[in-house]
């Protein structure tokens, strides 16, 4: 059994619990939008409302001359989109904060 909180009951997201979340969130923002508070690397802390839902997301334009995107499987960083700016944003893991999810 992982123990997901330390002792204030706050989640501690280790090394074991990253890979979890990473794709607890993934498979959850496929189908709902979601608020997810984190810390930018610059220090400051962010609010951003996003989804990985395929309605929401923007239709896939390949240009050309683009370069293929390099797929990875890292669980550090999440790709997402970011439904109030419609553009795509990423943010690391292990420096989220809050996540609300929309229930409907």
């Amino acid at each position: 059994m992982i123990n997901w909180t330390d002792d204030n009951n706050l989640i501690v997201i280790d090394d074991k619990v990253e890979p979890m979340l990473h794709k607890w969130l993934k498979d959850m923002l496929a189908v709902t939008e979601a608020t997810i508070t984190f810390t930018k690397v610059d220090g400051t802390d962010r609010v951003m409302k996003c989804t990985l839902e395929p309605a929401k997301l923007p239709p896939v334009i390949i240009k050309e001359d683009a370069k293929p995107r390099k797929e990875t499987t890292s669980t550090k960083a999440l790709r997402v989109f970011d439904v109030e700016i419609k553009e795509w944003r990423s943010f690391t893991i292990k420096n989220i904060k809050r996540i609300e999810l929309a229930i409907s």
